[in-house]
Protein backbone atom coordinates (compact mmCIF):
# COMPACT_ATOMS: atom_id res chain seq x y z
CA UNK A 1 0.00 0.00 0.00
CA UNK A 2 2.78 2.54 0.74
CA UNK A 3 4.57 1.73 -2.44
CA UNK A 4 0.48 2.90 -4.34
CA UNK A 5 1.79 5.56 -6.69
CA UNK A 6 -2.10 6.49 -7.23
CA UNK A 7 -2.61 6.68 -3.39
CA UNK A 8 0.17 8.94 -2.57
CA UNK A 9 -0.88 11.33 -5.55
CA UNK A 10 -4.56 11.28 -3.82
CA UNK A 11 -3.26 12.01 0.20
CA UNK A 12 -0.72 14.84 -1.92
CA UNK A 13 -3.46 16.57 -3.55
CA UNK A 14 -4.98 17.73 -0.95
CA UNK A 15 -4.69 20.89 0.51
CA UNK A 16 -5.65 19.45 4.11
CA UNK A 17 -3.75 17.38 6.47
CA UNK A 18 -3.76 13.61 5.15
CA UNK A 19 -1.87 10.36 5.54
CA UNK A 20 -2.31 6.57 5.00
CA UNK A 21 -1.43 4.71 8.40
CA UNK A 22 -0.75 0.63 8.13
CA UNK A 23 -0.84 -1.04 11.19
CA UNK A 24 0.81 1.18 13.37
CA UNK A 25 2.73 2.60 10.93
CA UNK A 26 2.40 5.73 8.65
CA UNK A 27 2.87 5.07 4.94
CA UNK A 28 3.19 8.32 3.42
CA UNK A 29 1.65 12.06 4.27
CA UNK A 30 1.21 14.52 2.63
CA UNK A 31 2.83 17.81 2.97
CA UNK A 32 0.11 19.58 5.27
CA UNK A 33 0.59 16.58 8.07
CA UNK A 34 3.94 17.29 7.59
CA UNK A 35 3.56 20.62 8.66
CA UNK A 36 1.27 19.88 11.60
CA UNK A 37 2.57 16.26 12.90
CA UNK A 38 6.84 16.80 11.88
CA UNK A 39 8.53 16.12 8.63
CA UNK A 40 9.76 13.16 9.44
CA UNK A 41 6.90 11.26 10.23
CA UNK A 42 6.66 8.72 7.28
CA UNK A 43 7.60 5.44 8.49
CA UNK A 44 7.27 6.26 12.39
CA UNK A 45 4.51 5.06 14.90
CA UNK A 46 1.65 6.60 14.30
CA UNK A 47 1.08 6.87 18.33
CA UNK A 48 4.32 8.75 18.19
CA UNK A 49 3.09 11.67 15.91
CA UNK A 50 -0.53 11.76 17.01
CA UNK A 51 -0.61 11.64 21.06
CA UNK A 52 -4.35 12.05 21.27
CA UNK A 53 -6.28 9.20 22.97
CA UNK A 54 -10.01 9.61 20.86
CA UNK A 55 -8.11 10.32 17.67
CA UNK A 56 -5.98 7.67 17.97
CA UNK A 57 -8.72 5.16 19.23
CA UNK A 58 -10.62 6.52 16.07
CA UNK A 59 -7.64 5.56 13.21
CA UNK A 60 -6.38 2.13 14.97
CA UNK A 61 -9.76 0.87 15.11
CA UNK A 62 -9.80 -0.26 11.36
CA UNK A 63 -13.31 1.06 10.80
CA UNK A 64 -14.52 4.49 9.16
CA UNK A 65 -15.45 7.07 11.56
CA UNK A 66 -14.57 10.59 12.60
CA UNK A 67 -14.29 12.48 15.62
CA UNK A 68 -13.75 16.38 16.67
CA UNK A 69 -10.77 16.73 18.69
CA UNK A 70 -8.28 19.38 19.85
CA UNK A 71 -4.77 19.44 20.61
CA UNK A 72 -3.81 17.35 17.51
CA UNK A 73 -0.17 19.09 16.63
CA UNK A 74 -0.41 22.21 18.44
CA UNK A 75 -1.87 23.36 21.72
CA UNK A 76 -5.83 24.43 21.46
CA UNK A 77 -6.30 23.73 17.82
CA UNK A 78 -9.27 21.82 16.91
CA UNK A 79 -9.53 19.13 14.44
CA UNK A 80 -12.16 16.82 13.14
CA UNK A 81 -10.54 13.35 12.02
CA UNK A 82 -11.68 11.31 9.22
CA UNK A 83 -10.88 7.69 9.05
CA UNK A 84 -11.79 6.00 5.94
CA UNK A 85 -10.83 1.95 6.07
CA UNK A 86 -8.87 1.37 2.33
CA UNK A 87 -8.11 -2.00 2.76
CA UNK A 88 -5.30 -3.91 3.12
CA UNK A 89 -4.92 -3.24 6.88
CA UNK A 90 -4.55 0.20 6.04
CA UNK A 91 -6.75 3.81 6.44
CA UNK A 92 -6.73 6.85 4.78
CA UNK A 93 -6.82 9.72 7.73
CA UNK A 94 -7.99 13.46 6.93
CA UNK A 95 -7.47 16.55 9.28
CA UNK A 96 -10.10 19.03 8.62
CA UNK A 97 -8.63 22.68 10.41
CA UNK A 98 -12.40 23.34 12.52
CA UNK A 99 -11.14 27.01 13.68
CA UNK A 100 -13.30 28.73 10.59
CA UNK A 101 -16.30 26.71 11.84
CA UNK A 102 -16.36 27.58 15.72
CA UNK A 103 -15.46 31.03 14.87
CA UNK A 104 -18.72 31.04 12.70
CA UNK A 105 -20.68 29.63 15.42
CA UNK A 106 -18.89 31.91 17.89
CA UNK A 107 -20.03 34.63 16.04
CA UNK A 108 -23.14 33.24 15.82
CA UNK A 109 -23.92 32.51 19.41
CA UNK A 110 -23.02 35.88 20.44
CA UNK A 111 -25.35 37.90 17.99
CA UNK A 112 -28.34 35.97 19.12
CA UNK A 113 -27.31 36.61 22.88
CA UNK A 114 -26.34 40.65 22.14
CA UNK A 115 -30.03 40.75 20.16
CA UNK A 116 -31.96 38.87 22.60
CA UNK A 117 -30.38 40.88 25.46
CA UNK A 118 -30.83 44.05 23.23
CA UNK A 119 -34.73 43.16 22.36
CA UNK A 120 -35.19 42.13 26.27
CA UNK A 121 -34.36 45.26 28.10
CA UNK A 122 -37.21 47.25 26.05
CA UNK A 123 -39.40 44.65 26.18
CA UNK A 124 -39.56 44.37 29.98
CA UNK A 125 -39.69 47.93 29.66
CA UNK A 126 -43.14 47.88 28.06
CA UNK A 127 -44.34 45.05 30.06
CA UNK A 128 -44.02 46.68 33.01
CA UNK A 129 -45.57 49.41 32.02
CA UNK A 130 -48.54 48.17 30.52
CA UNK A 131 -49.21 45.92 33.13
CA UNK A 132 -49.34 48.83 35.50
CA UNK A 133 -51.49 50.11 33.31
CA UNK A 134 -53.85 47.75 33.27
CA UNK A 135 -53.87 46.70 36.86
CA UNK A 136 -53.40 50.12 38.92
CA UNK A 137 -56.66 52.37 38.13
CA UNK A 138 -55.40 54.79 40.35
CA UNK A 139 -52.71 56.20 38.44
CA UNK A 140 -53.05 60.07 37.87
CA UNK A 141 -53.39 61.50 34.04
CA UNK A 142 -50.22 62.41 34.24
CA UNK A 143 -48.50 58.92 35.39
CA UNK A 144 -50.63 57.46 32.80
CA UNK A 145 -49.54 59.80 29.93
CA UNK A 146 -46.14 58.93 30.82
CA UNK A 147 -46.10 55.49 30.70
CA UNK A 148 -47.94 55.22 27.34
CA UNK A 149 -45.23 57.91 26.07
CA UNK A 150 -42.70 55.45 27.56
CA UNK A 151 -43.98 52.25 26.13
CA UNK A 152 -44.77 53.52 22.55
CA UNK A 153 -40.95 55.17 22.58
CA UNK A 154 -39.48 51.25 23.78
CA UNK A 155 -41.82 49.91 21.06
CA UNK A 156 -40.29 52.59 18.45
CA UNK A 157 -36.67 51.61 20.03
CA UNK A 158 -37.47 47.71 19.36
CA UNK A 159 -38.50 48.30 16.34
CA UNK A 160 -35.62 50.10 14.99
CA UNK A 161 -33.25 47.23 16.17
CA UNK A 162 -35.40 44.95 14.03
CA UNK A 163 -35.61 46.88 10.87
CA UNK A 164 -31.69 47.06 11.43
CA UNK A 165 -31.58 43.42 11.63
CA UNK A 166 -33.56 42.24 8.83
CA UNK A 167 -31.38 45.28 7.11
CA UNK A 168 -27.93 43.57 7.87
CA UNK A 169 -29.47 39.92 7.04
CA UNK A 170 -30.47 41.38 3.81
CA UNK A 171 -26.68 42.99 3.11
CA UNK A 172 -24.99 39.93 3.80
CA UNK A 173 -27.37 37.41 1.82
CA UNK A 174 -26.34 39.77 -1.21
CA UNK A 175 -22.59 40.30 -0.06
CA UNK A 176 -21.53 38.22 -3.21
CA UNK A 177 -23.91 39.49 -5.57
CA UNK A 178 -22.40 42.56 -8.18
CA UNK A 179 -23.89 45.91 -7.34
CA UNK A 180 -26.87 46.32 -10.38
CA UNK A 181 -25.94 49.99 -11.60
CA UNK A 182 -23.86 53.08 -12.29
CA UNK A 183 -24.90 55.65 -9.66
CA UNK A 184 -24.18 59.19 -8.57
CA UNK A 185 -22.30 59.26 -5.80
CA UNK A 186 -22.87 62.99 -5.41
CA UNK A 187 -26.70 62.74 -5.56
CA UNK A 188 -26.68 60.53 -2.89
CA UNK A 189 -24.42 62.66 -0.82
CA UNK A 190 -26.24 65.15 -1.17
CA UNK A 191 -29.64 63.46 -0.37
CA UNK A 192 -27.87 61.88 3.11
CA UNK A 193 -27.25 65.44 4.00
CA UNK A 194 -30.69 66.88 3.30
CA UNK A 195 -31.82 64.18 5.45
CA UNK A 196 -29.75 64.54 8.38
CA UNK A 197 -30.93 68.09 8.54
CA UNK A 198 -34.32 67.20 8.84
CA UNK A 199 -32.91 65.45 12.34
CA UNK A 200 -34.28 67.08 15.88
CA UNK A 201 -30.48 67.18 16.89
CA UNK A 202 -28.86 68.95 13.55
CA UNK A 203 -30.95 72.41 14.93
CA UNK A 204 -28.15 72.94 17.35
CA UNK A 205 -25.58 73.31 14.34
CA UNK A 206 -24.31 73.01 10.84
CA UNK A 207 -23.49 70.57 8.24
CA UNK A 208 -20.72 71.98 5.56
CA UNK A 209 -21.04 70.17 2.89
CA UNK A 210 -18.02 70.28 0.03
CA UNK A 211 -19.12 67.95 -2.53
CA UNK A 212 -17.92 68.55 -6.36
CA UNK A 213 -20.74 68.64 -9.21
CA UNK A 214 -20.26 65.00 -11.51
CA UNK A 215 -18.15 62.58 -9.27
CA UNK A 216 -16.89 59.64 -11.78
CA UNK A 217 -20.14 57.06 -11.59
CA UNK A 218 -19.39 53.78 -9.40
CA UNK A 219 -20.71 50.67 -9.80
CA UNK A 220 -23.35 50.12 -6.73
CA UNK A 221 -26.83 49.85 -5.20
CA UNK A 222 -28.18 53.53 -4.61
CA UNK A 223 -30.62 52.24 -1.68
CA UNK A 224 -27.12 50.81 0.03
CA UNK A 225 -25.17 53.55 -0.45
CA UNK A 226 -27.88 55.94 0.81
CA UNK A 227 -27.83 54.18 3.73
CA UNK A 228 -23.80 54.27 4.28
CA UNK A 229 -23.65 57.68 4.34
CA UNK A 230 -27.43 58.14 6.50
CA UNK A 231 -25.82 55.75 9.17
CA UNK A 232 -22.44 57.65 9.19
CA UNK A 233 -24.37 61.39 9.30
CA UNK A 234 -26.86 59.99 11.41
CA UNK A 235 -23.66 59.30 14.14
CA UNK A 236 -22.24 62.54 13.48
CA UNK A 237 -25.28 64.40 14.02
CA UNK A 238 -25.36 62.45 17.20
CA UNK A 239 -22.56 62.72 18.97
CA UNK A 240 -21.19 65.57 17.20
CA UNK A 241 -23.55 68.13 17.93
CA UNK A 242 -23.29 68.98 21.35
CA UNK A 243 -21.52 72.40 20.45
CA UNK A 244 -23.85 74.68 18.27
CA UNK A 245 -20.35 76.08 17.33
CA UNK A 246 -19.20 73.46 16.11
CA UNK A 247 -20.33 72.21 12.06
CA UNK A 248 -20.14 68.65 10.57
CA UNK A 249 -18.10 68.49 7.60
CA UNK A 250 -18.92 66.32 4.93
CA UNK A 251 -16.22 66.08 1.71
CA UNK A 252 -16.06 64.19 -1.18
CA UNK A 253 -13.17 63.70 -3.95
CA UNK A 254 -12.00 61.35 -7.09
CA UNK A 255 -8.47 60.05 -7.56
CA UNK A 256 -7.99 58.32 -10.48
CA UNK A 257 -9.38 55.15 -9.25
CA UNK A 258 -11.54 56.18 -6.35
CA UNK A 259 -14.02 58.52 -4.88
CA UNK A 260 -13.69 59.77 -1.07
CA UNK A 261 -16.53 60.53 0.66
CA UNK A 262 -15.50 61.83 4.52
CA UNK A 263 -17.86 62.79 7.30
CA UNK A 264 -16.03 64.51 10.15
CA UNK A 265 -17.47 66.04 13.54
CA UNK A 266 -16.17 67.37 16.15
CA UNK A 267 -17.61 66.04 19.14
CA UNK A 268 -16.52 63.81 22.18
CA UNK A 269 -13.87 61.64 19.88
CA UNK A 270 -13.71 57.66 20.50
CA UNK A 271 -10.42 56.54 22.57
CA UNK A 272 -7.74 54.60 20.49
CA UNK A 273 -8.63 51.22 22.19
CA UNK A 274 -12.18 50.99 20.33
CA UNK A 275 -11.60 52.10 17.37
CA UNK A 276 -11.23 48.58 16.02
CA UNK A 277 -14.40 47.45 17.27
CA UNK A 278 -16.90 50.14 16.33
CA UNK A 279 -18.22 48.24 13.42
CA UNK A 280 -19.16 44.74 15.61
CA UNK A 281 -22.75 44.23 16.16
CA UNK A 282 -23.72 46.05 18.96
CA UNK A 283 -20.47 47.44 20.05
CA UNK A 284 -20.72 50.78 21.79
CA UNK A 285 -18.54 53.17 23.43
CA UNK A 286 -20.83 54.73 25.39
CA UNK A 287 -24.12 52.39 25.40
CA UNK A 288 -26.17 54.44 27.71
CA UNK A 289 -25.99 57.62 25.16
CA UNK A 290 -26.12 55.19 22.06
CA UNK A 291 -29.60 54.04 23.68
CA UNK A 292 -30.55 57.60 24.54
CA UNK A 293 -30.20 58.87 21.32
CA UNK A 294 -31.99 56.31 19.42
CA UNK A 295 -29.10 54.34 18.38
CA UNK A 296 -29.48 50.76 17.40
CA UNK A 297 -25.63 49.74 17.71
CA UNK A 298 -26.06 48.20 14.36
CA UNK A 299 -25.07 51.58 12.02
CA UNK A 300 -21.36 51.21 11.69
CA UNK A 301 -22.12 47.11 11.32
CA UNK A 302 -23.95 47.69 8.39
CA UNK A 303 -22.02 50.34 6.72
CA UNK A 304 -18.94 47.97 6.81
CA UNK A 305 -20.93 45.15 5.10
CA UNK A 306 -22.44 47.61 2.04
CA UNK A 307 -19.01 49.13 1.79
CA UNK A 308 -17.43 45.59 1.69
CA UNK A 309 -19.99 44.47 -1.05
CA UNK A 310 -19.13 47.25 -3.37
CA UNK A 311 -15.43 46.46 -2.43
CA UNK A 312 -14.19 49.44 -0.61
CA UNK A 313 -13.00 50.67 2.14
CA UNK A 314 -14.02 51.89 5.16
CA UNK A 315 -11.66 54.05 7.38
CA UNK A 316 -12.26 55.37 10.81
CA UNK A 317 -10.13 57.74 12.93
CA UNK A 318 -10.68 59.93 16.16
CA UNK A 319 -9.26 61.40 19.16
CA UNK A 320 -10.47 61.77 22.14
CA UNK A 321 -11.93 65.96 22.51
CA UNK A 322 -11.39 66.72 18.86
CA UNK A 323 -13.89 64.29 16.94
CA UNK A 324 -14.12 61.72 14.40
CA UNK A 325 -13.53 61.52 10.75
CA UNK A 326 -15.23 58.47 8.95
CA UNK A 327 -14.12 57.95 5.23
CA UNK A 328 -15.46 55.73 2.77
CA UNK A 329 -13.39 55.02 -0.91
CA UNK A 330 -15.64 53.43 -3.28
CA UNK A 331 -13.69 52.30 -6.70
CA UNK A 332 -14.65 54.28 -9.93
CA UNK A 333 -15.71 52.47 -13.02
CA UNK A 334 -12.80 51.96 -15.47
Amino acid sequence: MAESPGMRALVDALEEPALIVEGLIIGFANDGAKAILGSAIEGRDVRLAIRHPDALQHILSGRDGEVDVTGVGEVGRSWRIVVRDVGQGASFVRMIDRAAALAAERIRVDFVANASHELRTPLSTVIGYAETLADDSTLTPELRAKFTNTIRDEAARMLRIIEDLMSLSRIQADRFVEPPELVRVDEIVRTAIANASNQPAAAQCKIEAEIPEALPAVKGDQGQLLQVFDNLLSNAVRYGCDNSAEAIEVTASATARAIVVTVTDHGPGIAREHLPRLTERFYRVDAARSRGTGGTGLGLAIVKHIVERHKGALEIKSEVGVGTSVSVRLPIVS
